[in-house]
């Protein structure tokens, strides 16, 4: 059955927002969301002016990009009542960024992506900005994508790999092949690891948090520079990572945490 004409109106602004929510500080321009959108530019602006007028989104008058709005963050606030789950995974995350001196996130699967919720920095002093909160990756990609796709059931990976293209935007080490080698060899660590493919000499390690049903909805993850990932750390950081993961599922699957 084809999609009503306002189905197809909120999928265009819910792809709009989310590719908005994606990009840092520095805020998004028309043609950038555009291209992140697949949707013509026209189109892009028309429906970012709208929203604007509801307060959904802001621009920048001086240099025109565009920006989530107040209206969001009041939202926010009230749905964070009920989902907000960064209050569990905070202490975690910092144990990760103290103990290792990298920087620590942690992140949420959100449909074929993981989305960076929260990061705190450690005390080594060079560092990767490849994740910041609020950053959204297809699965699979970053170490956080990566650890949640591993874990998924081999129907459900074999479905997404047929169906995403990700040498496309991010090369040819995220060809399905590649990307079941790396799967593989996280099933058999327990952890997966990120080495360089996004940015070159920045690397992640990440473990899958899992949920009440065995489902891996959340991942920890620790990133940093090559030369802190050698072979003779790694399992070390990856030991951390999964102690960190089991404790934080069992949080958020018993009392508050596991009514989100």
């Amino acid at each position: 059955m084809d999609a009503t004409p306002a189905a197809h109106l909120v999928g265009r602004v819910s792809a709009l927002l989310r590719a908005l929510s994606g990009v840092n500080e520095a805020g998004a321009g028309t043609a950038e969301l555009a291209r992140a959108t697949s949707l013509p530019r026209p189109t892009v602006h028309r429906l970012l002016a709208s929203l604007a007028e509801e307060g959904f989104v802001d621009r920048d008058r001086r240099s025109g990009r565009w920006f989530l709005g107040p209206e969001l963050y009041l939202l926010g606030g009230v749905a964070g009542i009920r989902y907000d789950i960064t209050r569990h995974a905070r202490e975690s995350v910092h144990r990760l960024a103290a103990l290792t001196g990298e920087s620590a996130f942690f992140s949420a699967r959100r449909g074929d992506e993981t989305v960076c919720l929260l990061r705190e920095d450690g005390d080594f002093p060079i560092r990767s900005f490849v994740l910041y909160e609020g950053a959204r990756f297809p699965l699979g990609v970053v170490s956080a994508g990566l650890a949640v796709l591993s874990f998924l059931d081999d129907t459900e990976i074999d479905a997404y790999l047929a169906g995403r293209d990700l040498v496309g935007r991010w090369g040819q080490a995220h060809a399905p092949d590649a990307v079941r080698e790396r799967i593989a060899q996280t099933r058999i660590d327990g952890y997966a690891v990120n080495p360089g493919l996004v940015v070159e000499g920045s690397w992640g390690m990440a473990a899958a948090v899992f949920d009440h049903a065995g489902q891996p909805a959340w991942a920890l993850t620790v990133t940093g520079v090559e030369t802190r990932f050698r072979a003779e750390r790694r399992p070390e950081l990856g030991a951390l990572l999964l102690r960190e993961a089991h404790a934080l599922g069992r949080t958020l699957n018993t009392g508050a945490g596991a009514r989100r």
